[in-house]
C-alpha cells in the first residue's frame, strides 16, 4: 500500500501511509486508538472506496473498492467488533460459509445444506475448535463468535489474513490455539498475516515485523527482535510513558453496596455474595466464561435474577431491569460497547445525554438541546474524547474514544455504584491510563466501583480487594495487596 490517504467528515484519518506485508510472515500493525490501524486495513479489505493512493499485489497495481474485489484477491479480514460482522439469527455453519455461498454459487439454485455443515465443520476442526455448526450465532459466547469469524475467513483460500484485535475476547488457552493457527497459516500455507493488537507482549511473542502508526501516519517500521516494549509504547504515544498503574489512594469508608446469595436463571450466576465499600475498587477476576459478565449484568438487571438480595447504603433495593438499576443510582459500562454500550449511529451528544435525559428536560418534557450540547462539551473536554464535534457519529470514532463515550454518559448521572466490565478491551495504553485515572476520581468522590476483567495485571494494579470467579460462582476473596497474579490464576482455574 503506497501513499494511502482517506478523509471522513471533519477528520483526516490517514495521510501518506506506506504499508507492506509478505506472504509467509506474521506482521504487527500497532498504534494508539485513532491512529488509523483499522481504517488502513478496511481500505485493504475493500470496506472504504474513497481513498487515494495505490495498492499493489505481486508488484501489480490493483483496484480494491469493494469487499468482493478484496476477497477475489485472497484478502480476508476479521473485524474487532464481531457482532457487526456476524448474522445473529443464522447458524454457525451459515455464518462460516456465508462468503462461499454468496460468491461461489454461480448459476446453482439450491443449497446443499449437508455440504455446508460438513465444510464448516472441517474448517472448525482444522482450527481445533469445537462448536456445533447447527447452533445459532446469537447463542454463542463472545469468544466463540470470534472463532466463527476467523473460520469464515479461512473457509476461502486466503493469501492475506488481517486479524483486528482477535485475542481481546479470548482466554489464555484460546489465545494459544489462535497463535498456533496463525503460525500454521503463515509458515505451512504461505499466508501473510497482519496482526493488530494492543496487547504488546503478544506482538513480541508471535510477530516478526511491526509497523507503528500515530495520527494517521507511519512513525516507524521495525524488526520486532530489535525493539523493546517501552520503545514501541513511546512511538505509539509520541512521548515518554510511565509504566506503573495510576492507583489512587483513598480513605475507604463504610459498606456501600452488598449482594447476598445472588443467582440468575439458566445458572448464569450461582449464589454470589460480595460487597463494596465507599471509595473502594473491587475486582471481579476470572477467565473467559467464568461468569464475570453475567454477574455484572445480573446486578444491573439485564439478566433476570432468580434469587438473592441487594442492599445499597443499608437499604434493600429491587433491581429487575436496567431502568430500576439507574433509578437506584447504579451505572454499568458493558464489555461489548458497540452492541450494548453506545448508540453507534447516533452523534456523540445524544450518547452522552442518554442516561440523564430527565435532568435535561423542560416543562411538558421538552428536551433542552442547548443544555444537552453543553453537557456533551463538558464530558468531551473532561475525558479528552477525540472528536471533531459533538455532532460526530460515534461509529466514526476510534475504539478508545467510543469507550470514553460509553463511560462519559454515566458520569453525569452521579451514580453511587459503577460497574465496569472489561473496560480496557481494545483500547491503547494511553486510553487505559485515562480510564484508570477516571476510576481514581470516582473513588475519591466516595463511589463504589466493581471492576471485572480477565487482565490480571490490571486487577493487581488498581483494585483493593478481588473476588475470583470460577464456573459462575465466587471461588475466593482476596486482599489485592497481599496476592499475586499466580494466586488469582490458581483460583480462576478451579484450584482449592
Amino acid at each position: 500500500m503506497t501513499n494511502i490517504a482517506i478523509e471522513f467528515p471533519g477528520v483526516k484519518a490517514l495521510s501518506g501511509v506506506d504499508f507492506e506485508v509478505e506472504t509467509g510472515t506474521i506482521q504487527a500493525l500497532v498504534g494508539a486508538n485513532g491512529a488509523g490501524k483499522s481504517t488502513l486495513m478496511k481500505i485493504l479489505a475493500g470496506a472504504y472506496d474513497h481513498y487515494t493512493g495505490e495498492i499493489l499485489i505481486d508488484d501489480q497495481t490493483t483496484s480494491i473498492r469493494t469487499p468482493r474485489a478484496a476477497k477475489l484477491l485472497g484478502i480476508e479480514i476479521v473485524y474487532q467488533e464481531v457482532d457487526t460482522a456476524l448474522v445473529a439469527y443464522l447458524s454457525v455453519a451459515e455464518n462460516i460459509m456465508l462468503d462461499v455461498m454468496v460468491n461461489r454459487m454461480g448459476s446453482r439454485q439450491f443449497v446443499n445444506w449437508n455440504e455446508i455443515h460438513k465444510s464448516a465443520h472441517k474448517v472448525l476442526e482444522r482450527m481445533g475448535v469445537k462448536i456445533d455448526t447447527h447452533k445459532l450465532v446469537q447463542d454463542l459466547s463472545l469468544a466463540q463468535k470470534q472463532m466463527v469469524l476467523i473460520a469464515r475467513a479461512l473457509a476461502e483460500d486466503a493469501r492475506f489474513l488481517v486479524l483486528d484485535e482477535p485475542t481481546a475476547p479470548l482466554s489464555t488457552s484460546e489465545t494459544r490455539e489462535l497463535f498456533r493457527l496463525m503460525k500454521d497459516l503463515a509458515y505451512n500455507h504461505n499466508v501473510g498475516v497482519v496482526f493488530i493488537s494492543h496487547r504488546l507482549p503478544e506482538i513480541f511473542e508471535i510477530c516478526e515485523q511491526v509497523t507503528i502508526l500515530r495520527d494517521g501516519k507511519v512513525v516507524t517500521h521495525q524488526t520486532v527482535a530489535d525493539v523493546k516494549t517501552l520503545q514501541v509504547i513511546e512511538w505509539m504515544l509520541g512521548h515518554k510513558f510511565d509504566e506503573t498503574y495510576p492507583k489512587t489512594k483513598t480513605v475507604i469508608g463504610e459498606k456501600l453496596f452488598e449482594i447476598t446469595d445472588l443467582s440468575a436463571f439458566d445458572a448464569a450466576v450461582n449464589n454470589v455474595s460480595m460487597y463494596v465499600r465507599a471509595g473502594e475498587v473491587v475486582g471481579v477476576a476470572g477467565l473467559v466464561g467464568a461468569g464475570k459478565t453475567e454477574l455484572c449484568k445480573t446486578i444491573f438487571g439485564a439478566i433476570k435474577r432468580k434469587s438473592g438480595e441487594m442492599h445499597l447504603k443499608g437499604k434493600k433495593i429491587t433491581v429487575n431491569s436496567p431502568y430500576q438499576a439507574v433509578k437506584n443510582r447504579m451505572a454499568f459500562v458493558p464489555e461489548e460497547r458497540r452492541k450494548e454500550g453506545v448508540l453507534v449511529e447516533e452523534p456523540v451528544f445524544i450518547n452522552i445525554s442518554a442516561a440523564s435525559l430527565g435532568s435535561l428536560t423542560a416543562i411538558f418534557g421538552f428536551l433542552r438541546q442547548s443544555a444537552e450540547h453543553a453537557l456533551a462539551q463538558r464530558i468531551i473536554t473532561d475525558l479528552g474524547i477525540k472528536t471533531p464535534s459533538d455532532n460526530q457519529k460515534v461509529a466514526y470514532l476510534s475504539g478508545g474514544n467510543q469507550q470514553k463515550v460509553a463511560v462519559g454518559k454515566w458520569l453525569v448521572t452521579d451514580a453511587d455504584v459503577y460497574i465496569f466490565d472489561e473496560p480496557t478491551k481494545g483500547v491503547d495504553v494511553g486510553a487505559k491510563h485515562e480510564i484508570f485515572e477516571l476510576i481514581g476520581r470516582l473513588v475519591l468522590a466516595g463511589k463504589a466501583v466493581i471492576y471485572a476483567s480477565c487482565e490480571l495485571a490490571e486487577i493487581i494494579g488498581i483494585t483493593d480487594r478481588t473476588y475470583v470467579m470460577y464456573d459462575h460462582s465466587i471461588a475466593k476473596e482476596l486482599v489485592t495487596a497481599n496476592t499475586t497474579e499466580a494466586e488469582i490464576l490458581f483460583y480462576s482455574t478451579g484450584g482449592k
